[in-house]
């Protein structure tokens, strides 16, 4: 009996030994996910990113974790959140803003950083270059400024009684020359005349409508900024209220309210982040990795704003739209 016991016990623990060193090599890695907007406002991201991880053979709740940390529009908060990520010893931080990214690097120098939704990696003092980004950070370039000139264009083919906006930004922004620059080139050609106004806070936003309406100028252009996707609603609320068309540079912006807006899809961007995150998970290093540029572009119209600013959309414009909001 001795000798029977002993030899289902060889057999069983020989049966199980695959099963156990497969289970000690499969290793569960956390990702820390930091952005300044709510959930809410970032589901179709977040599902985005999840994608791009799954594609990648890595799914949440198997192969690795994720701790979500959402600032709700409060920017003190995203120290916070880097400095709890980094405590929790997360194998990847992953972040949705500049202010994201900046807070993170803050806080390590260690852990891999990927960086999304940032409009000038360099002129923020993230990386090094974009072919040669160092260190441990690298990511997705917005290159959203850089579309100003496009953006003014279809904006003026959205409204062709449009003769004047001003380009509202972020006071500080290392983007806002460039904009500027890129806005007036393109005004000279459409015959707009252009103005820089800038914001240092949201409480400064309601003199800015007031100010923009008082002086006549017909439209309102924003550029890529934290600040401005925060308060998405209340801005297209306060160009609504002094009837305003007001152009933005991602879907959310339209989503809240904004005439219109054109730059690169964010969810994409998200999706082609959880492919970065697996090349450092894979063993690569963030800084040997370039950062990329947005492939994927979307055109978003609102014609339930259009309709209460009194405007007609022409088709043009719509059948070019990705996406029509009615």
């Amino acid at each position: 009996m001795r000798r029977i016991g002993l030899a289902v016990v060889l057999a069983v623990s020989l049966a199980l030994a695959p099963v156990a060193a497969e289970a000690q090599a499969t290793k569960v890695y956390r990702i820390g996910f930091m952005a300044q907007q709510s959930a809410a406002d970032l589901a179709r991201y977040v599902n985005a990113f999840r994608q791009g991880l799954r594609e990648h053979g890595y799914v949440e709740g198997q192969s690795l974790l994720i701790e979500w940390r959402f600032a709700e529009g409060r920017y003190d908060r995203l120290q916070s959140f880097a400095a709890e990520l980094v405590g929790m010893k997360v194998d990847v931080v992953v972040t949705l803003s500049t202010e994201a990214a900046l807070a993170a690097k803050k806080a390590t120098a260690s852990i891999p950083i990927v960086f999304t939704q940032v409009s000038d990696p360099v002129a923020s003092g993230l990386v090094a270059s974009l072919a040669r980004p160092g260190g441990n950070l690298s990511g997705f370039s917005l290159i959203a400024v850089e579309l100003t000139g496009k953006r003014l264009e279809l904006f003026k083919e959205a409204v062709p009684s449009l003769k004047s906006a001003i380009i509202l930004c972020h006071r500080g922004s290392p983007v806002n020359a460039l904009a500027l620059n890129e806005a007036e080139i393109a005004a000279q050609r459409l015959g707009l005349e252009a103005r820089l106004v800038e914001v240092r806070d949201a409480d400064e936003l309601e003199q800015a409508f007031t100010m923009t309406a008082r002086e006549r100028f017909r439209g309102v252009v924003l550029v890529p900024s934290s600040l401005l996707v925060t308060h998405g609603l209340r801005i297209a609320e306060l160009a609504t209220k002094r009837r305003l068309p007001l152009l933005g540079w991602t879907d959310l912006q339209a989503q809240k309210g904004a005439l219109m807006s054109y730059g690169p899809s964010a969810s994409d961007v998200l999706r082609r982040a959880g492919g970065h995150v697996a090349k450092i998970l894979n063993g690569a290093k963030p800084g040997d990795l370039p950062v990329e540029q947005p492939t994927k572009f979307e055109l978003i119209i609102n014609l339930k704003t259009a309709k209460a600013l009194d405007l007609t959309i022409p088709q043009s414009i719509l059948l070019r739209a990705d996406q029509v909001i009615e």
